[in-house]
C-alpha cells in the first residue's frame, strides 16, 4: 500500500508540474496532495431587517482590513488546521462517467463494461475541473435561493404583524417578531457561513485566489434589456408591414394575378419562398410562447436548460423573426421588379437565384462561428439539432424531443428545402420550370423527407423506452409510427391518385390523427381528468380563465385534422394548389405553437409537484463503498 501511495504521489506531482497550475503549486514545494482549504470565513454577517435587495448588495461588501489580515497570515499556519488527504483514498474512488457519447451507447447496448479506473490524463483533469466548478456553481445557486426564502419568510412575518397591530391597535408585533429571531430561521447563520466557505473554495481553487472574478461567476448580473433591441425590433417589424403591404398593392397594380406566367411563378418560385413564411410564423410563434411562458410564471429556461446570461427573451426571438422576414421580402420584390422590367430579361437566370442567396445568407448566420448573432443559442439549437438526427445514440433530454416535435409541424418546410436541391441543383432553374416532380429521385425522398421528424421521435421514444423502461414511452413510439404510415399513404395518394389509395389514407390518417389528439390532451396537456376539482382539466391551472383551456382543446382538434384537405381535396374559389398547402402547413404550425404553451405549463406542474425543480450535476468521481451500500 505504501508503494502504491508513493506511486499515486509521484504521478499526481508530475502532472501538476505539466500544467500551468500545478506549475504554481511545484514552485511552492508542494508534493503532496492536501486537502482542501477552505480559509476563513470573508463575509460578516449581513443585516436581514432590510428588504432583499439590501441583504444581497451588504452580502457582496468585504472587509478590506480582514482581507489583509488573512493574506498576511503564514501559509504554515493554515496548513497546520488541515490533515493532508490520505492517498489511500484514491483506492476507494472510481471515475463518474455521466456523459452519454455514441460510443458510450453502443458500450452500454452491448454490455461492455465501462473504465472506472482513475486515469490522471490532462483531459480527465480537465474534464474533472469543469464538472467541480459547474457543481459547486449549481449548489452556490441552491445556498442563495435558501437564503431569499428565509429573509423573505422572516419579513412577511415582519409585514403581517405590522399589519396586525395597525388594524387592533395593539403593540404585539415586537413580541411574536422577537420570538421569530430567536427561533433557526431568524437566528441561524449555517447557510451564510457555508455560502462564505463554498466561495473562499471555489475562489482560491479554481480562480486563483481573484475574487472579483470568482464572484462574478457565483453571483452573474441579471441580463440588462437593452434598448436597442426594441428599437431595431420596432423598425423591422415596420419594415414587414410595409413590405406585405407594397408587395399587396404591386400584385394589384400590375395585374400579377392575370398575368399567364402567374402559374409557372406559382410552380417555380412560391415554393421556395413558402420556405421563409413557414420560419418566420414558426419564430413569430415562438416569441409568443416565450411571452405567455413568462406572464404566467413557466420557469421555460429552467425546463429547457438555457443559461440565464444567454438566454433569448421574446424581443430578440421578434428581431430575428422580422429580420428573416425583410430579406425574405426583399428578395421578392426584387425578383418581381427584375422579372417584369424588359431591360434585365438577359438576367433571367440571376433572378431565380435571388431565394437562394438569401437561403445561403441564412446558413452562414447560423453556422458563423464567431461570438455573434447570439451564438450560445446557435450552437444549443445546432446541438440539439445533431441530436434529433443522430436520436437513438443520444440520451434523450426535454430539448431534443421538444425540438424533435418542432420539426414534426415543418414537414412541408423540409419539402421546400428538397425543391430548393432539385430545382437548382439539375439546373431547372435556367429554363424557369420546375420538372422535379416527375422525377423518381424526387419522389422516392419526398417520401424520405416526410417522415424524417416522426421518424426522429419514434427513435427518442425507442431510447427512452429501453432505458427508463416506461411502457409509456412505447405506446408514444406508437404514435408516431402510424403517423409514419398516414404520412406515407397521403404523399402516396398525391401522386398516383385512386379511391384505393384515398380510402387507404384516410383510414391511417383518422386512427393517427384520433390517437395523437388523445395522447396531446392527456398525457402533453395532462388535461380531460374528470376527477379533478376543475372538472375535465386538471387541479392546477397557471391560466386563471378555464374557458381558455377548453378552447384550446377545441381548437387543437380542429387543426388536427387539416390533413383532410389533401385526401378530400378541398378547392377555394382562386387560391393555387401550392397556396392550400402552404396554408395548411400554417395552421399546424400554430396548433404547434399552442401546444407549446400547454405542454411546458404540464411540465412545470409536474417539476413543482414531484420536486423536480432543481438541476442534478453530476460528480467527476463515486466512492466504491457508496455504491455497495446502495446495492
Amino acid at each position: 500500500m505504501t508503494r502504491l501511495a508513493s506511486d499515486v504521489a509521484a504521478t499526481t506531482a508530475a502532472l501538476t508540474a505539466s500544467s500551468p497550475s500545478g506549475a504554481r503549486e511545484r514552485r511552492r514545494g508542494l508534493h503532496l496532495m492536501y486537502a482542501i482549504e477552505e480559509g476563513q470565513s470573508l463575509h460578516e454577517q449581513s443585516d436581514e431587517s432590510s428588504d432583499h435587495d439590501k441583504v444581497e448588495k451588504e452580502s457582496d461588501n468585504i472587509d478590506q482590513k480582514e482581507e489583509e489580515e488573512e493574506e498576511e497570515k503564514p501559509k504554515n499556519m493554515v496548513r497546520s488546521t488541515f490533515r493532508p488527504a490520505p492517498l489511500e483514498i484514491l483506492n476507494r474512488a472510481k471515475i463518474n462517467n455521466t456523459l452519454a457519447t455514441p460510443r458510450s451507447t453502443i458500450k452500454s447496448f452491448l454490455k461492455v463494461p465501462q473504465q472506472t479506473e482513475l486515469k490522471f490524463t490532462r483531459e480527465n483533469l480537465r474534464k474533472v475541473e469543469e464538472q467541480l466548478k459547474g457543481a459547486f456553481f449549481e449548489f452556490y445557486q441552491k445556498l442563495r435561493l435558501l437564503k431569499s426564502y428565509s429573509f423573505l419568510n422572516t419579513l412577511a412575518f415582519s409585514k403581517i404583524m405590522k399589519k396586525y397591530d395597525k388594524i387592533t391597535t395593539r403593540d404585539a408585533s415586537q413580541v411574536y417578531l422577537k420570538m421569530v429571531d430567536n427561533s433557526f430561521l431568524g437566528s441561524s447563520d449555517e447557510v451564510t457561513k457555508l455560502m462564505e466557505r463554498v466561495e473562499a473554495t471555489f475562489i482560491k481553487h479554481f480562480l486563483n485566489s481573484n475574487r472579483s472574478k470568482g464572484m462574478s461567476v457565483l453571483r452573474p448580473k441579471a441580463k440588462k434589456e437593452r434598448h436597442r433591441i426594441t428599437f431595431y425590433m420596432g423598425f423591422f417589424s415596420g419594415c414587414t408591414a410595409a413590405l406585405l403591404i407594397a408587395l399587396v398593392l404591386i400584385v394589384k397594380a400590375r395585374k400579377i394575378m392575370n398575368n399567364p406566367g402567374r402559374i409557372t411563378y406559382m410552380q417555380t418560385m412560391f415554393p421556395l419562398y413558402s420556405l421563409f413564411g413557414l420560419m418566420v410564423l414558426h419564430v413569430l410563434i415562438y416569441a409568443a410562447n416565450i411571452y405567455f411562458w413568462r406572464r404566467y410564471r413557466v420557469n421555460y429556461s429552467f425546463i429547457f436548460g438555457f443559461k440565464r446570461e444567454t438566454e433569448l427573451g421574446y424581443r430578440q426571438v421578434l428581431l430575428l423573426g422580422f429580420g428573416i422576414a425583410v430579406l425574405a421580402l426583399c428578395s421578392v420584390h426584387l425578383n418581381l421588379d427584375m422579372e417584369m422590367d424588359p431591360k434585365t430579361k438577359d438576367y433571367e437566370a440571376f433572378t431565380e437565384l435571388l431565394p437562394l442567396n438569401v437561403l445561403i445568407f441564412l446558413l452562414i448566420i447560423l453556422l458563423w462561428p464567431f461570438n455573434m448573432f447570439y451564438r450560445s443559442s446557435r450552437f444549443f439549437l445546432l446541438t440539439c439539432i445533431f441530436h434529433c438526427i443522430a436520436a437513438p445514440l443520444y440520451k434523450v433530454t426535454l430539448p431534443d424531443f421538444f425540438l424533435a416535435d418542432q420539426l414534426t409541424s415543418q414537414v412541408q418546410s423540409l419539402r421546400s428545402l428538397e425543391c430548393y436541391i432539385c430545382y437548382y441543383a439539375w439546373g431547372d432553374y435556367k429554363h424557369r420550370q420546375n420538372n422535379c416532380k416527375k422525377n423518381p429521385v424526387f419522389i422516392t425522398f419526398s417520401f424520405i423527407v416526410a417522415v424524417i421528424p416522426y421518424w426522429s421521435r419514434l427513435l427518442q421514444c425507442l431510447r427512452r423506452l429501453f432505458e427508463e423502461k416506461d411502457p409509456m414511452q412505447g405506446y408514444n413510439g406508437l404514435k408516431y409510427f402510424l403517423t409514419i404510415v398516414a404520412v406515407c399513404l397521403r404523399t402516396a395518394y398525391n401522386i398516383n391518385k385512386g379511391d384505393g389509395w384515398k380510402a387507404i389514407a384516410w383510414v391511417f390518417s383518422s386512427i393517427a390523427a384520433i390517437f395523437g389528439t388523445y395522447w396531446d390532451l392527456v398525457f402533453d396537456w395532462g388535461l380531460l381528468r374528470r376527477h379533478s376539482k376543475n372538472r375535465w382539466l386538471r387541479d392546477k391551472l397557471l391560466v386563471p380563465h378555464k374557458s381558455v383551456y377548453f378552447g384550446a382543446m377545441v381548437l387543437n382538434i380542429l387543426l388536427r385534422f387539416a390533413w383532410l384537405q389533401t385526401v378530400l381535396n378541398f378547392r377555394v374559389t382562386s387560391l393555387h394548389n401550392e397556396t392550400m398547402i402552404t396554408l395548411v402547413a400554417s395552421l399546424e404550425i400554430i396548433r404547434r405553437g399552442m401546444w407549446n404553451f400547454f405542454r411546458l405549463e404540464n411540465e412545470h406542474l409536474n417539476n413543482v409537484g414531484k420536486y423536480r425543480a432543481f438541476k442534478s450535476v453530476p460528480l467527476p468521481f463515486n466512492n466504491v463503498e457508496d455504491d455497495d451500500h446502495d446495492d
